[in-house]
């Protein structure tokens, strides 16, 4: 299950083309320099985009923006949660006036939205490819006085539309040491949300996770539930989650305790924090609470967290944490699952 997983992942991430189209863009900057350049997106503060004679993108301050001007279609995300599909082009204001930028759909009412409303654009596409957007981590190491070696490796790929969004999370990590039996613990997630009117959303989750350190062959986790947006803004954004959802839990022989199965339904407490930095630093921050509902008092929490210190171009240095924690677990079996990992991280996609 372990090497399936490791090399559908490297298959996805390498198969991803990373189409170009005609660099005819427009951005011109409050001290004056003017590119013509690809717009590829806007997220977390940063615009980014393409030049012809660098190889890579450029990152850019989305606050020192004077004006930009694109034929082609991009997915815009405001403040306040609503989404709006069209050409770019700033509106021209008196220079004392907060910049304005209208968004132009054929056949439909121009917007003139403040660009400090606006959180997020995407290219808008006919190519499935060229939607997403994503990142891959690794890291490895290994000590000699004791034999250990440890990796870790993860990878995040998401597929944002103008109402919806998927997005698909998997993250495998091994250590083993001389004397001692190898640790593995792989989970991948998969989640789509619908958004809503006052940045509420609708999501669906599905989680798999296998530790051997809890004894866990397999976990499968289903559910969903109605969230919102309490912060979304181009430096920070929160969310919560409130919902139901089933869990099966497969756990393996140990000793003379024979393979059992667990099947819990469960309320879903839900919450994801993500805070950005310009040109430096981000955090991404997941944790999933779920206390039973056909066993009171059993509970089962998780969670993940890591940090990207930017090193140049597309290239970060991440440390991250992971953890499961289960306060009723069979007899015999552990009851949690926590460890940290570094490494390096490469993002790919319009970024």
């Amino acid at each position: 299950m372990t090497l399936r997983a490791v090399v559908l992942s490297f298959a996805l991430l390498l198969t991803v083309p990373l189409f170009a189209r005609e660099k005819t863009d427009v951005i011109v900057m409050k001290n004056g320099d003017r590119w013509t350049c690809e717009i590829k997106e806007l997220n977390a503060g940063v615009l980014s985009v393409g030049l012809d004679y660098v190889d890579g993108t450029v990152s850019v301050q989305w606050s020192k923006v004077a004006r930009l001007e694109s034929n082609q279609l991009f997915l815009v995300r405001t403040q306040n949660g609503l989404v709006y599909t069209g050409k770019l082009a700033t509106a021209v204001n008196p220079s004392s006036q907060p910049v304005q930028i209208n968004i132009a759909e054929a056949g439909q009412e121009t917007m003139m939205i403040d660009r400090s409303q606006i959180v997020r654009m995407e290219q808008g596409s006919d190519r499935f490819w060229r939607r997403f957007d994503g990142d891959i981590n690794f890291g490895i190491g290994y000590s000699k006085g004791n034999q250990t070696t440890q990796y870790n490796l993860g990878t995040v790929a998401e597929y944002p539309r103008e109402h919806w969004a998927a997005q698909a999370t998997f993250n495998s990590n091994l250590s083993s040491s001389s004397g001692t039996a190898t640790s593995t613990r792989n989970q991948l997630e998969l989640q789509s949300y619908h958004l809503l009117p006052d940045n509420y959303f609708y999501k669906g989750i599905g989680e798999f996770l296998q530790s051997s350190v809890q004894g866990i062959r397999l976990q499968t986790t289903l559910g969903g539930g109605i969230g919102h947006f309490i912060k979304y803004t181009n430096h920070m954004t929160m969310s919560v989650l409130g919902g139901v959802a089933w869990q099966n839990t497969d756990y393996k022989q140990s000793g003379a305790v024979p393979q059992g199965t667990e099947n819990t339904a469960a309320a879903l407490f839900g919450a994801e924090l993500r805070v950005f930095r310009f040109k430096k630093t981000k955090l991404d921050v997941t944790a999933m609470l779920l206390p039973a509902l056909s066993d009171p008092g059993h509970v089962v929490y998780d969670t993940n967290a890591t940090y990207y210190l930017k090193l140049f171009s597309n290239l970060s240095w991440n440390a991250s944490f992971y953890g499961n924690w289960n306060n009723r677990p069979p007899p015999t079996f552990a009851g949690s699952n926590y460890g940290t990992s570094s490494g390096l991280s490469w993002t790919f996609g319009n970024k």
